[in-house]
């Protein structure tokens, strides 16, 4: 919540305060004119025109006190002229009531005109109020609902990523691991078993992440081509060129992993024509990551979502978008980072 919301907050809870400083705006001219009156008034005529002055300035007080608050908690209508309805009548009553009771007391405003014009001040004074105050609520109501499409976008585009690295790298998955075993080679089963195990902890832990440091992020990269290049057998390869000192940076969860899947979804991999994908950072601070272009004989049965869904969690979590660069020979795509 910012500044603006717990000042707003402040204010809403003390409408004495609100009304205190609206009393003062609209007494201004009894003020004004009080030592001027007094010189024309006996010591006795002076003792009752200030009690009466005090008390016109109390009634005014706890007039525009309670109707802000009426205009807070029970006036909703969002209709300005409903409202200013409304406030209209509630000061009407409190005029008369006004009267009634300078009537009683004998203690007459001098000037009628300028009653009636505090009085109308009043009015437009609780309407203005207790309308921006609406408005402003409505618009942090707003505010808070786009806030929370946005972590849903988020949690639902981070969970489609999520489920789409399930089905078929699941099964690739156990396919290298048979080779392995196959193959005799332990250490390398080990090694491929714990590089799989930190792909799926760290596919799991992403529902709860929005952004994560470069750091895990290449980690995670790392693990991933590791297991790729045990299923091309040699033919899939990822260079990572990244400072040690840049790796704090930020990056949104699961960036690199549709890049680097997409690789082999678009480009025919064998001996001939081996995948080179270079994981590098430039002195604007974005993230490349570009690989030579070998297209398959038939095209892949993909409508881009995966690159859409990067440019779109980059939009909300950024503030900024991915450039994506294709001369034919290299495609590249441009990862800001912050």
């Amino acid at each position: 919540m910012g500044v603006l919301d717990n000042d707003y907050i402040r204010i809403k809870e003390k409408p004495w305060l609100i009304s205190l400083v609206c009393t003062i705006f609209v007494v201004y001219p009894n003020v004004a004119w009080l030592y001027c009156e007094l010189t024309f008034l006996s010591h006795q005529e002076q003792l009752n025109f200030i009690l009466f002055t005090l008390f016109r300035f109390l009634f005014f007080w706890a007039f525009i006190w309670g109707a802000i608050r009426y205009n807070f908690m029970r006036l909703s209508t969002p209709h300005f002229l409903r409202r200013l309805g409304w406030n209209s009548l509630i000061t009407l009553v409190a005029f008369l009531v006004y009267m009634v009771i300078t009537h009683l007391t004998q203690n007459y405003d001098r000037f009628l005109s300028i009653l009636v014009f505090q009085f109308i001040v009043m009015c437009l004074l609780n309407t203005l109020v207790g309308y921006i105050t609406l408005l402003y609520s409505l618009q942090r109501e707003k505010d808070q609902e786009i806030e929370q499409l946005r972590i849903e976008n988020l949690q639902s585009q981070c969970n489609a990523l999520t489920n789409q690295i399930n089905p078929h790298f699941f099964f690739n998955a156990l396919n290298g691991i048979s080779a392995l075993i196959r193959r005799k080679n332990d250490e390398s089963t080990l090694l491929y078993v714990t590089k799989l195990s930190d792909i799926f902890r760290y596919t799991l832990q992403s529902e709860k992440k929005g952004l994560v440091t470069l750091e895990e992020e290449l980690a995670f990269a790392e693990a991933f081509s590791h297991v790729m290049e045990v299923r091309f057998s040699g033919k899939f390869f990822v260079h990572f060129e990244v400072p040690e000192d840049k790796r704090k940076l930020r990056i949104p969860v699961l960036s690199l992993l549709p890049l680097i899947e997409n690789t082999t979804v678009h480009n025919a991999i064998d001996r001939e024509n081996p995948m080179h994908i270079y994981i590098q950072l430039n002195e604007e601070d974005e993230l490349i990551i570009s690989n030579s272009i070998c297209p398959k004989l038939t095209p892949p049965d993909t409508n881009g979502t995966g690159l859409n869904n990067l440019r779109n969690r980059f939009k909300l979590l950024m503030n900024s978008d991915i450039r994506v660069v294709n001369d034919g020979k290299t495609f590249s795509v441009y990862l800001p980072l912050k």
